[in-house]
């Protein structure tokens, strides 16, 4: 069990700056230049601006926030944009749980945030050959204040799909006590991973690379067992020779591999 950590009595407002980021990669296969061409259209439709908006709103209206700004755009020839500004909504009495536990789900999820914003940007892209096609989203949570973005993590997690992701943690800045005493972070942390669901954690391979005297907290995640039709775009496994079944999923492995590790693997002859 956890030792709590002490409430810090401060001489004003709390001005550490916690922030979570973390990229989630969809990965999939396209048979041929059509049904690549078709994904990309797919992806554009399904992450929008307007309908990212929709969706980081949602996310508002969970964690108990007011939304001050939004700023969305789209490219072309793909990808969106959107940063919402949000204040925190008055309560009464609200307590605020630091201890280093998972955050609650999707249907129960309650959370403030002061002075703060959410952003998500898309990077949809398709390999021109191999037909591999890879979705990226890049999503930030940044509080000011008492509370970490970290409990909103569990819910994010399990409201997103992906096989890999890429998670950092980051407290910045000081807040001084009473006494004039700085300090540099508000509450304990041991690992990210703390911050998850059992199911989670059995589902994902999961690495830490963490910094324990800078405050920086990093880990990575990559999906354990896949099923190949939910990775198949247009096609199934039935349409498929149990020779290009093989070499199909020998270049997702790949690719997966090489996202979760950040390098090209060398070419096997």
């Amino acid at each position: 069990m956890n030792k709590p950590f002490d409430k810090i009595k401060l001489h004003g407002f709390n001005n550490l700056t916690k922030s979570l980021s973390f990229s989630i990669y969809d990965i999939c296969y396209a048979k041929t230049e059509q049904q690549r061409k078709e994904y990309l259209e797919y992806i554009d439709e399904q992450y929008s601006a307007d309908r990212l908006t929709d969706i980081l709103k949602d996310v508002v209206d969970i964690i108990g926030a007011n939304v001050l700004n939004i700023a969305r755009q789209d490219y072309d020839p793909q990808g969106a944009s959107v940063t919402i500004l949000v204040s925190e909504e008055p309560v009464e009495q609200q307590t605020f749980d630091s201890n280093e536990t998972p955050g609650p789900l999707p249907e129960s999820v309650v959370a403030h945030l002061d002075k703060s914003h959410i952003c998500v940007h898309t990077y949809p892209e398709a390999h021109p050959n191999d037909g591999i096609c890879t979705f990226r989203a890049d999503i930030e949570v940044s509080t000011c204040g008492v509370i970490s973005p970290l409990k909103a993590l569990n819910f994010l997690i399990h409201s997103l799909e992906s096989d890999v992701v890429t998670i950092d943690y980051r407290v910045r800045g000081f807040t001084r006590d009473i006494s004039g005493v700085k300090h540099y972070i508000d509450h304990a942390i041991h690992s990210i991973q703390n911050y998850m669901s059992e199911d989670t954690k059995e589902a994902y391979q999961m690495v830490d690379v963490n910094v324990y005297q800078e405050n920086l907290f990093h880990t990575k995640m990559m999906l354990k067992e896949t099923d190949l039709n939910t990775y198949l775009f247009g096609i199934t496994t039935d349409d498929l020779s149990s020779e290009e079944e093989g070499e199909i999923r020998t270049r997702l492995n790949r690719e997966i591999q090489e996202v979760f590790y950040g390098r090209n693997l060398p070419d096997v002859e």
